[in-house]
């Protein structure tokens, strides 16, 4: 997928991800990239910067297989941000949608 395109969309996903459950940072490179391939040089200054943006709130976990890990947890304007996201993904695949169609049946 082109790079430019896939920035675009990372943050809805990973806002979604959240969404259904609290993650930490490994197991969301492992379910965004069942959408797009992501690695976690990606995936973990997107997480820090959302953090600091207030979408997220983090807590630690204890771990079976090591350290406790960190979780990530959509906050309230997290939710909004989510929401207004995915209002724009609708609103630009409609138009693009319908251009591509206009145009091939010009």
């Amino acid at each position: 997928m082109n790079a430019q395109l896939k920035k675009g969309v990372l943050e809805l996903i990973v806002l979604e991800s959240v969404r259904q459950k609290d993650m930490y940072g490994y197991e969301l490179v492992e379910e965004v990239s069942k959408v797009v391939d992501v690695n976690e040089g990606t995936i973990y200054p997107l997480l820090k910067r959302m953090t600091n943006e207030h979408y997220f709130e983090t807590y630690l976990r204890e771990s079976t297989e090591g350290p406790p890990r960190k979780y990530y947890h959509l906050t309230a304007a997290g939710v909004l941000y989510r929401d207004s996201l995915e209002q724009e993904w609708n609103q630009l695949t409609e138009k693009v949608g319908a251009f591509l169609k206009e145009c091939r049946h010009g």
